[in-house]
């Protein structure tokens, strides 16, 4: 039995933070609904797509997750969704949505259908107005520490960042409020702005008492890795790979494996600095740079890659997507954490489980996503405990819609 068996959360959510929120807990072995229009959300069809328009990322996003397909437009099919979402059960109702907690979405009138209802409503800015990734991280400050010194254009990032921990902030806040349900009886619902997620950390890893404290903000210091030595190295055959020593113990690996022990304590004697120290080694970066990278140009990133490993140093190589899926076996089902998995309408492909092992409990295997309305009977006849008659009347009126 999987670590959250029985556990049922439903969802009306779009792009990444919701969907990324219920698929975690999917991934761990919960029964997640995902109620979508007939037509399909906001993000149904959002790039990357194959040759016939499915959407890669709406498969990968919903794994695991059952998907029912109704009218949302209508009174009659919005009052279906608010019984899935309300249904009964110790380990059901509970509500996972990235729209406006209004209307029939509204949790004071959701919780007179279910007064323990628990609720997750993501927002944009905590004010309510809407945000995405792009738009929060532009003011939060990375791009204008990200990139070469002297530079002056911002520098976006390409990961969501800020939306995938809005998401796992909002997984670890549902299973606080199910554990407080469970204790007190009692639910209720949480708010989390995508923002003062996106803040709350920039908080936690010192940007803002940088400023306040020190009277000044983090400049652009390249691929150097700030506080400490890091940085990326060209090999024999053009190949580049990254370096990190963080610690005296990984400090003492590199320079072990790179034999510059003796020009290191010259640099030292020289500039009257302790290398074993993060502090010294990032202000002495450029020298140290000078030092390593004679050392990797005469070696090709394979005769680096065994050296480094064998003093146990810490690196990694610069790959692409393309080079990371034919290439890196942990990539691949010789990892546990990946199946070849058939999406429906879309092909295989290498599919990833949770990344979390529990000693206690067998891992979720990998899953598919599913086909828009795949479940739509299933659960109005296991959740709603509808008769097929009174299915196949909602089917006919257009309320709702299985898959095609």
């Amino acid at each position: 039995m999987s670590i959250l068996s029985g556990l049922q959360i439903t969802e009306c959510a779009a792009f990444i933070a919701g969907p990324f929120a219920t698929m975690s807990l999917a991934e761990l072995g919960a029964s997640v609904i995902r109620i979508d229009p007939l037509e399909g959300g906001l993000d149904y069809h959002r790039w990357p797509v194959t040759d016939s328009g499915r959407s890669l990322y709406w498969a990968g996003l919903n794994k695991g997750k059952k998907s029912v397909s109704i009218d949302i437009r209508s009174a009659e099919g919005r009052e279906l969704a608010q019984a899935i979402i309300t249904a009964p059960g110790p380990d059901a109702g509970i509500f996972v949505s990235n729209f406006p907690a209004a209307g029939w979405l509204d949790f004071a009138g959701l919780k007179k259908l279910r007064e323990d209802l628990i609720m997750v409503n993501i927002v944009g800015n905590r004010d309510g107005s809407t945000a995405l990734d792009y738009t929060v991280n532009c003011a939060i400050g990375f791009p204008l520490v990200t990139g070469t010194p002297g530079e002056t254009l911002p520098v976006n990032h390409v990961l969501p960042a800020w939306d995938l921990i809005c998401g796992m902030t909002a997984a670890t806040g549902l299973l606080a409020a199910e554990r407080h349900r469970r204790l007190h009886k009692a639910g209720q619902i949480l708010k989390i702005a995508l923002s003062d997620v996106a803040l709350a950390i920039v908080g936690d890893l010192g940007f803002i008492s940088e400023v306040q404290i020190n009277g000044h903000a983090r400049e652009r210091h390249g691929n150097h890795i700030y506080g400490a030595f890091g940085h990326d190295f060209i090999t024999k055959d053009g190949n580049r790979l990254m370096v990190a020593a963080v610690s005296a113990g990984q400090w003492k690996a590199l320079c072990k494996a790179t034999g510059i022990g003796g020009a290191i304590r010259a640099l030292e004697q020289a500039q009257a600095i302790d290398l074993t120290r993060d502090a010294d080694r990032f202000g002495a970066r450029e020298a140290i740079l000078e030092l390593l990278a004679p050392w990797f140009a005469e070696l090709t990133l394979a005769e680096a890659g065994r050296r480094l490993d064998a003093d146990r140093v810490c690196w990694g190589p610069y790959q692409s997507f393309e080079q990371l899926v034919q290439q890196d076996a942990r990539c691949s089902t010789a990892s546990a954490l990946f199946a070849e998995i058939d999406h429906p309408g879309i092909g295989t492909t290498l599919t990833p489980r949770s990344p979390i092992d529990f000693s206690a409990c067998a891992a979720v295997p990998p899953q598919a996503g599913p086909v828009l309305g795949q479940h739509t009977e299933e659960v109005l006849a296991g959740v709603l405990k509808l008769s097929s008659g009174q299915i196949a009347d909602l089917h006919d009126r257009g309320v709702v819609a299985s898959a095609r």
